[in-house]
Parts: C-alpha cells; sequence; structure tokens
C-alpha cells in the first residue's frame, strides 16, 4: 500500500463477503429461517446460495461492480441471497419500498438507472408497470419458477470463486429515505458503514447483540431490516425472518423458537400486546426488545415490562449510522428503565455527538434543547447525485446534521424532542410537535395523535391535533384539552382537537404530517367561517 493511501481504499478479500467469512467460520451453524416457506439454512448453505446468486449477477445478466440492481420485495430468503450476492461481487443493492406509490417508484428507478430489477411474486403487476432503464432485465423471485429459482433454489452446481475483493469505501447499498416536502433522498451507504455500524452495535451491547436468536421484523426496503440482519451474521447468530409482521406470527415464533432479541416500532409493541394469544405465550426466552424510528411511549412498553421482559429506546439515522444511540442500562432493572424510558441513553461506542444550536452550530449548555449532531466511521457517502443536498447533511470535520431536536441530561442521557423542520412558532414561541404528542400519547383514552401548527391571525400559529382514540375508549376533545391545560405550557395545548379512524402516512411509513396540516387547517378556517 502507498504511503499517504487509506485501507479504507485498499481491496480487500473480507470485505462484503459476509457469507463465505461466516461459512468459514462457523459452515454448520443455523444461519436463517424463512417460516413462511419453512426454509432453514446454515451458514454454509448461505454461502452456496450466495455464489450461485452471484454467478446469476456476473455471469447471467452482465452485471458487474458499481452497478445498481433494485430490489421490489418482502422479507424472504431469496433478498438475503442477494444482497450477500452483491457483497460478493460489488454491484449495488437498491431496495424499494412497495409501499410507495408507482409514480414515486418510477421516480427512484430513474434515479438509480439499475442493470436490472429484481421483484417478488407478490408484487409482479407493480414490477411491470416500472420504467426501467434500456436494457435493464426483470427477474422474479418466486416460489418454485422462474430464472432466480432454477439458478440459486434449485441449482445443483455449488458454484465458487464468485468473491472479488472489494474496498470498504466501495457502494454497498443505494438506500432511499422517506420524506413529505421533498423528493426521497438516496442515501450512498458504503461497505465501510456497515462493517463499522454492525461492529458498533456488538461493542456497544457488550455481546448481548449479535449472536441472539433474532425475530427480524422490519421490512427490508429499510435500512433498518439490513441493519438488524448484518450484525447478527456478524456474530454467527440465528434470525428468525417472516415476510411480513403479524403480530400473532410474531408472538408464536417468539415461543416456537426461543428468541432472545427483536426490534420493533411502537406500532408493532401495541398490536402484539393486544392480540389474544399474549397473556399466554411463553416469553421466557426473550431477554430485550429494542425500539426504533421513532420515540415509544411508557403505556407500550408496560405489558412487557410486566412480563420482566427489559424494553428501551435506540436511535439512528441512515446518513450517520443507521444505529448511534442505544439504552444498554445492562445492570439496571425495570424499574430503572422505566424511569428512562424516554431516553435513547447515549451515544455507542463508536459515535461522537454534539447539541448544538441550529443556526450558529455552536454547543448548548447541557440540559438545553438544540439540534443533534453525530460523527463515526459510519456515516454515510452523501446523497444520489445531489451534492447540494449531501452538503447540508455533511458538515465540516465529519458531522452529520440529523435534523432531530435533543436534549442531555445531567446523567448523560439523550432525550430527543422532536424534528427542527416540524416545529412552528407560536407568539414567538418554539413548539416541537413531537413534545407536544408525547404528553398527549400518556392520556389513557389516546392511541396515536399528530401535532401540527395552523395559522392564526393573533398568534401566526396555534397547535392543532389529530387524535386516534384506543378502541372502546370513551374520550372526546373536553377531556383531552383538560388533560393538556394540565400537562402542557399554556402556549402549547392544542387550540383544535378532532378524531380521526386512523393518521395518514408517507410511503416510508410516517405519520404525513402534510396531509394533518391541510385537514386540521381546513377545519380550523371552517370553524372561524362559522362562527
Amino acid at each position: 500500500m502507498a504511503a499517504g493511501s487509506s485501507y479504507d481504499d485498499l481491496p480487500m478479500e473480507w470485505v462484503g463477503n459476509w457469507a463465505g467469512r461466516r461459512a468459514a467460520l462457523t459452515p454448520e451453524r443455523m444461519a436463517l429461517y424463512e417460516p413462511d416457506s419453512e426454509r432453514c439454512i446454515t451458514y454454509r448453505q448461505a454461502d452456496q446460495r450466495a455464489e450461485r446468486a452471484a454467478a446469476l449477477l456476473t455471469e447471467t445478466l452482465g452485471i458487474g461492480p458499481r452497478e445498481p440492481v433494485c430490489l421490489l420485495s418482502r422479507n424472504r430468503l431469496e433478498a438475503v441471497d442477494l444482497y450477500l450476492a452483491c457483497g460478493k461481487t460489488g454491484v449495488i443493492l437498491a431496495p424499494l419500498s412497495y409501499r410507495l406509490a408507482q409514480p414515486e417508484l418510477n421516480d427512484l428507478v430513474r434515479r438509480v438507472a439499475p442493470r436490472a430489477l429484481f421483484y417478488d411474486e407478490a408484487f409482479a403487476e407493480l414490477a411491470a408497470d416500472l420504467d426501467l432503464p434500456a436494457g435493464a432485465q426483470r427477474v422474479e423471485l418466486a416460489d418454485g419458477r422462474g430464472r432466480w429459482f432454477e439458478a440459486v433454489d434449485a441449482g445443483e452446481d455449488p458454484r465458487t470463486g464468485q468473491n472479488r475483493p472489494l474496498a470498504l469505501s466501495d457502494p454497498c447499498l443505494y438506500v432511499h429515505t422517506g420524506g413529505t416536502t421533498a423528493t426521497p433522498k438516496i442515501c450512498v451507504v458504503s461497505h465501510r458503514q456497515m462493517v463499522w455500524n454492525a461492529v458498533d452495535i456488538l461493542v456497544s451491547s457488550g455481546g448481548s447483540l449479535g449472536p441472539q436468536q433474532e425475530l427480524l421484523t422490519f421490512p427490508l426496503f429499510h435500512i433498518g431490516g439490513w441493519n438488524t440482519l448484518t450484525p447478527v451474521f456478524y456474530a454467527g447468530g440465528y434470525t428468525v425472518m417472516p415476510r411480513s409482521f403479524d403480530a400473532g406470527q410474531a408472538l408464536e415464533l417468539i415461543e416456537l423458537e426461543g428468541i432472545t432479541h427483536f426490534g420493533a416500532v411502537e406500532a408493532m409493541l401495541q398490536l402484539m400486546a393486544e392480540h389474544p394469544r399474549f397473556a399466554g405465550v411463553d416469553m421466557s426466552t426473550l431477554e430485550q426488545i429494542t425500539t426504533a424510528g421513532a420515540p415509544c411511549s411508557s403505556w407500550t412498553m408496560q405489558p412487557f415490562w410486566q412480563r420482566g421482559i427489559r424494553v428501551s429506546q435506540s436511535y439512528g439515522m441512515t446518513e450517520a449510522g443507521p444505529s448511534n444511540f442505544l439504552y444498554v442500562g445492562d445492570d439496571q432493572g425495570i424499574d430503572e428503565l422505566r424511569e428512562h424510558h424516554d431516553s435513547v441513553g447515549t451515544s455507542m461506542f463508536h459515535t461522537d455527538y454534539r447539541i448544538v444550536d441550529p443556526e450558529r452550530l455552536e454547543p448548548v449548555r447541557r440540559g438545553e434543547v438544540g439540534v443533534l449532531l453525530m460523527r463515526s466511521p459510519h456515516n454515510f457517502d452523501g446523497y444520489l447525485d445531489e451534492p447540494e443536498r449531501s452538503a447540508g447533511a455533511l458538515l465540516a470535520d465529519g458531522w452529520v446534521y440529523s435534523g432531530d431536536l435533543a436534549h442531555e441530561d445531567a446523567e448523560g442521557y439523550v432525550r430527543l424532542v422532536g424534528r427542527a423542520d416540524n416545529m412552528f412558532i407560536s407568539g414567538g414561541e418554539n413548539i416541537a410537535p413531537e413534545e407536544v404528542e408525547q404528553v398527549l400519547l400518556r392520556h389513557a383514552g389516546v392511541r396515536k395523535a399528530a401535532v401540527v401548527g395552523v395559522p392564526d391571525p393573533r398568534w401566526g400559529a396555534v397547535p392543532a391535533v389529530a387524535v386516534v382514540a384506543r378502541e372502546g375508549a370513551d374520550v372526546d376533545a373536553a377531556q383531552i384539552l383538560q388533560f393538556a391545560e394540565r400537562e402542557l405550557a399554556r402556549y402549547k395545548v392544542p387550540r383544535l382537537i378532532r378524531f380521526y379512524e386512523d393518521l395518514p402516512l408517507t410511503g416510508a411509513g410516517k405519520v404525513d404530517r402534510n396531509r394533518v396540516r391541510e385537514q386540521l387547517a381546513g377545519e380550523a378556517g371552517a370553524s372561524s367561517g362559522e362562527e
């Protein structure tokens, strides 16, 4: 290696070869189980499948290093095969969310310009309608038929020699992130990012995450899916991967497969706790649940705490992690978890952070709210073909601008407050909608809440809230208002409260605040007109 060059740029045999290296170390250990098809494979078999998939990519389809392919699929073994094969060959995997509408998907496909589209048989109609570049091929991932099945599933040839040296700086994934105010951003995720993030998870958890029996609940079009699978694969653990999340199936798998850990968003935990099987299922092996994606309420955690299961929050973002903060608390009991339930803990072993003034980017005093910045070896490499947006996220000295508001308490625990771009001003006071929402979610009758600012002639904007009541709850706007007035500063109390059956979501599964704002602003205007 020449003087002054970096190991990040040095091609090495092990980079991306998750399947080959783990198979060399623990070939007969069970790697992955897909309950929907009842397929269970060892690490040796995972590597053999990856080799055959790699041959399909390079020899049959003629796709080379740094060329992208798109994936439109549920969580299934073939998707993992493709990920491992891309790791061996240097092909870039670009997962697509099947929750997006066709125009949104076509925009992503246009920007990625894939050499091929691999699609789940469940999305055959959607895949056929996508506008692929000239010469790009469609390959169906189906049970028992098609080119993929013949090459990988039914193939008897134990293909070898497909792995090629890659550098840590080489791109691994193109991952799109959801947004409501602009086109989705496509994050360039390098092998360096995936390797260092996996290492940081394993080190920061003190070994409690990695070689566990993991239930994979996050979809593989989201970085959270790959961020679950990769560290477990790295450590030689066992992953149970249903094709989609179902609360009843998840409970059954926890018992049957001896699951020790899983990650979840709040809605998943609520569905599990409300399921008729929850009280009777054996969860004695389940050691920990880690929530992600958005803050999780204590009300949601409570049923699991009551069963002695450790539930705590984590935090990260595709651009900076995807994992950056973890609440470990391995020496603490359930009471301590309850006390710190609204905290994401502190940063992982290899992650620096600062909380800064959003305008001056200077650190604020402990306890004050500011924007969270992060810096680690697992930062992303910018947004695909968008240098201006990349410059807004990647600041000087390696800091990533999260756009998330946070504060640090006297013990060093970090708590998230909301999004800087969701904040609005009412009578000169800053209001973070998420802060108000977390208070309202403590009301026994509130299942979901979305707060936005709506125009007001006197104050500029005032808080309004869309509420989804808990099933069977006898709750009305007057009760919510009384609760809010007791718990919140006067200027944060919603002036308009409306109930809905559910909240609108973006294609990425997040609350669509633009649509909520339109609905509530319209109702606020109608109310003013009536007066």
